[in-house]
Order: structure tokens, then sequence, then C-alpha cells
């Protein structure tokens, strides 16, 4: 009779095992240097939240964290990099709408798939982008470049800082919303297009808050609305593009560190929660808050989900658009 019940003794002492082994590593964790890729240049929105996130971490987990960039092909080479790195906890990436949701409807070939190589943490932060235009352009609101825009088919054109970034994808939605015929004209990088729209070469831009709002407050651009549901601070004056009549309008770059599949829970927990901590600190909001930079936080399921909601919407855009890459 004994023997009967010797596998499912053995069963509860496996069992354990793995939970105390989970817990040590929780417990534990980190023992050494943790890396975070950043897949873009250094200085951009993106790397400043992952350098704060960073020197916090560091401090709250005793160990240091360390930023990576790794730039190319829209993030993808620094996203390959940690889709295939070591499921430990040891590196992690800043993700972001375009690695996270659009690149796999853009690119004909992946070398990797956020769904199946990647594992959300934590949902860190958002940024509107800007309607801006030159201040040679005669509209003064949205409507009015909607009328101008609809009255000259194919003269108005829009800049972003590449093909199929959140700023190109922000304008083809606002071409698919306001039924208008507005040129795309992709530069690499925000750089090079906020010049040429303050020169006037082009007539409108949706930048990411952070780049442009320098340009708005000279006067060198004109900003005719955001893409958040709601007002920037740093720009009360500023309507929503749903304010304007473009119901529904929203496009957000957003970000958050995801680990690569694999990666016991329990330190994904534990990245979870002092992440959290950090986004709530008072010196980080305002930090951000500077930058144009919403905190975000909430559990990993939150950030599934989100991750989730804006695939199936990008990937609609970018199917309707035609946009494909190599």
């Amino acid at each position: 009779m004994k023997k009967k019940h010797l596998p499912a003794a053995l069963l509860v002492c496996v069992l354990g095992l793995f939970g105390a082994s989970a817990h040590a590593q929780a417990t534990d964790y980190p023992q050494r240097a943790v890396r975070i890729v950043v897949p873009f240049a250094a200085g951009g929105s993106t790397d400043v939240v992952a350098r704060v996130l960073a020197d916090k971490l560091g401090q709250e987990l005793k160990q240091p964290f360390v930023v990576d960039n790794r730039a190319g092909a829209s993030g993808n080479i620094g996203a390959d990099a940690v889709a295939k790195a070591a499921p430990d906890g040891y590196t992690l990436l800043m993700g972001t709408t375009g690695i996270l949701s659009i690149n796999e409807h853009l690119y004909k070939k992946m070398s990797y798939s956020p769904a199946r190589d990647l594992v959300p943490v934590i949902y860190t932060s958002l940024i509107a982008n800007i309607l801006v235009v030159s201040p040679t352009v005669p509209a003064t609101n949205v409507a009015e470049l909607i009328t101008l825009a609809k009255s000259t088919p194919g003269a108005l054109s829009f800049a972003s800082s590449g093909a199929g970034s959140s700023t190109h994808l922000s304008g083809e939605l606002f071409k698919a919303m306001t039924s208008t015929n507005i040129i795309h004209v992709p530069y690499r990088g925000s750089a090079q297009a906020i010049t040429d729209v303050v020169a006037g070469q082009v007539t409108m831009l949706f930048d990411n808050a952070p780049s442009s709002i320098p340009f708005v407050r000279d006067g060198k651009l004109k900003a005719l609305a955001v893409t958040s549901k709601k007002r920037l601070p740093n720009l009360p004056d500023v309507p929503t593009l749903e304010e304007t009549g473009v119901t529904g309008y929203e496009s957000l770059s957003w970000s958050g560190i995801v680990a690569p599949a694999g990666t016991p829970k329990a330190v994904v927990h534990k990245l979870n929660q002092a992440i959290d901590r950090i986004l709530k600190m008072e010196d980080v909001r305002q930090r951000f808050a500077s930058l144009g930079v919403d905190p975000v936080g909430g559990p990993p399921e939150a950030f599934a989900r989100q991750i989730k909601a804006e695939t199936v919407k990008w990937g609609e855009i970018v199917k309707s658009s035609h946009i494909v890459l190599d």
C-alpha cells in the first residue's frame, strides 16, 4: 500500500522544491548587473525613460542596471537580441509601440515574434504626439486644415520620423478618419523632419511631444491638436483631435519593459513591483512631466492587454494603408 502512495509523495516533494526554487530566484535576484536594451540611438524619449528607470532600479535592487543602445531596423535589431537572450531576467528590452504592436504587420519577414518570444513586465510610459504645421500654412485649426486638404487633394504633405513609425501611422490614421489625401514624406529620424516642416518644405507632422514642444513655444511651429484623449499640461490651450471633431482619434507612443519568454514569473513579478514603485516616485513623475511623458505602471497583465489591443488597431491601419517593408 505504501508503494501506491510513493509517487504522490514524490510529486509533492518535487512541487515543493520547484516552489522553493522560484522563491529563491525572486529573493536572490538580481545577483549581478542587468542589461536594459534600448533598440534606438541614445538621446530619444525611449532612451531617456530607460535611463531614469535604470538609475532607480539600481538603487532599489542593489545591482547595476545598464542601458545598452542597439539601434536599427525600426527597433528590430535590439528586440531580436533580447528575444534570443537567456530567460533569466538579466537581459530586458525597452519595448515600444512599433516593436511590440506595429513591426510585425510592416515587415515581410521578422526574426522574432513579440507574442511568442517576449513577455510583458510592466507598461512604463506613454507620450502623446502633437499635430504641428509650418507657420506658413494658412490653417489655424484642424477644421481649416481638413478643409484645405480636401480642397487641394494631394497638395498637402506630412513628414514622419520614418516609414512605419508611430509618427507615420498617426498621419495615416488621421487621413483615414478625415477622408483626406495627404502625401507622406518619410525621414530618417524626427530632427530633419521638424527642420523641413519649420522651413515650410513639408506641411505638417505628427511629432512626439518632447521633440516638438520647444519649437511650438518658440513660434517656429503651430500646434493644432494633440493625439491623446486629454490635453497636455505643457500645452493646455491646444485641444485634442477628438475635441476638434475627429471623433475617436487617439494615437500614443508608449513604451514598457519586456523580457525573453520563459523568464521566471517570480522574477517578472519582482521587476514589476520595483518599477511600479519607481513610477510613483515624485521626482520620477516630475522628470517625466518635464519631458511630456506620462508614467503608467500596473501589473503585467494590463500591459499585455495594451499590446494586444494596439496590435489589432495598428494592424488594420497598416493593411488599409498598404505599407510593406523589406
